[in-house]
């Protein structure tokens, strides 16, 4: 499966739709990326794996980590099929028993690469950056499956960060405007939601 395939997938599976939506920045948008229902989708899901497994061909690092939530399930699946060991970084700290944000087996100095599977701001993955990174974990390498264009990945690397990505919406955008899956009016009000 290509891109193309994997985004038709996504397309006719209602992972990526068309209409009004607000982001968790706060930004409108005429285009929403829904990937965590992929794990409904076991094919989809794999292959969406194995385009992140690709992403960490080369790269080094010691630990694997999904920003939560939704990176979580790609991170357990590629943490599992290739025997990383992974870190469970929480969105709140537990206010009973351990009380731990960071769940997992680590020593300081390892290195750590992130999974996520959309960034539009980059918020969320600096707040997992900032947790790691006050244990003393070092994050180098973020992998992406989708980037919104609009600021994170800049963002992210202007912060000393490296981004992989798998894909853009400008790419997706083009795909199914080709694929004649949206029509012209629907392309130019989501090209034109980007830039908001």
């Amino acid at each position: 499966m290509d891109n193309t395939q994997l985004i038709l997938a996504l397309f006719d599976n209602q992972m990526i739709k068309f209409g009004e939506f607000t982001l968790k920045s706060g930004k409108k948008s005429y285009i929403y990326a829904d990937i965590r229902t992929s794990i409904s989708y076991p094919s989809i899901f794999k292959e969406i794996c194995t385009r992140f497994n690709q992403l960490l061909e080369g790269l080094t690092y010691d630990l694997i980590c999904g920003v939560p939530y939704s990176a979580l399930t790609f991170a357990s699946a590629i943490a599992y099929t290739n025997s990383i060991p992974m870190l469970l970084k929480r969105k709140e700290t537990k206010d009973y028993g351990t009380k731990k944000i960071l769940e997992g087996v680590f020593s300081p100095n390892q290195s750590v690469v992130l999974i996520e599977d959309v960034v539009t701001t980059g918020a969320s993955i600096l707040e997992t950056t900032a947790v790691l990174e006050d244990f003393r974990l070092e994050v180098k390498d973020i992998c992406i499956l989708i980037e919104r264009n609009q600021g994170g990945k800049e963002l992210l690397e202007n912060m000393g960060y490296k981004v992989h990505g798998v894909m853009d919406l400008y790419q997706i955008i083009e795909v199914l405007y080709s694929a004649n899956k949206i029509t012209s009016d629907e392309k130019t009000l989501a090209l034109n939601s980007i830039k908001l």
